[in-house]
């Protein structure tokens, strides 16, 4: 019989933030139009042409950069592997571990953050997590978007 596994992977997918970016790739490009095809300048103290091109492909990096992002969790009888690429990743075996408790938490952020009540945090979405307590005092929380089967996967490997 196969050990029971947790395995998540999530994404940056909230519509507000991919509009965000949206808009701010608008800038450059409507200045572009207005520069380049209107041959009208944009502002009243227009960058160059190549200087919007540089700009444009700033603001395009930046949503690209948020598109590769990706926080994957682990969780078996090995212990729990956190991975926030390319950012960051961390591996407990259950030895080091001094226990773990599903939780809700406020809004801390997105991504990698530290949070006084919670230690270091990784979260893409959402207030639902898994606390890990380190023995040596450590403490960290992975956000989830599948509380349920990570409680139900916890109680099956025995750790809660």
């Amino acid at each position: 019989m196969e050990s029971p596994s947790f395995t998540e992977i999530q994404k940056f997918t909230q519509w507000w933030l991919w509009a965000l970016f949206g808009a701010l790739v608008l800038l450059p490009l409507y200045g572009l139009y207005r520069q380049v095809v209107l041959e009208e300048p944009f502002g009243n103290n227009p960058m160059s042409d190549w200087g919007l091109v540089l700009f444009l492909l700033g603001m395009l990096a930046v949503p690209g950069f948020f598109a590769f992002i990706e926080l994957r969790t682990e969780i078996d009888e090995r212990g729990i592997r956190m991975r926030l690429r390319p950012i960051s990743q961390e591996s407990f075996p259950w030895d080091r571990i001094e226990k773990v408790e599903p939780i809700t938490y406020g809004f801390v952020g997105y991504g990698l953050r530290f949070s006084f009540k919670h230690g270091t945090v990784y979260n893409i979405r959402g207030n639902k997590g898994l606390a890990i307590y380190l023995k040596d005092g450590g403490r960290f929380v992975v956000g989830t978007q599948d509380p349920d089967r990570l409680v139900t996967t916890l109680k099956a490997l025995g750790k809660l």
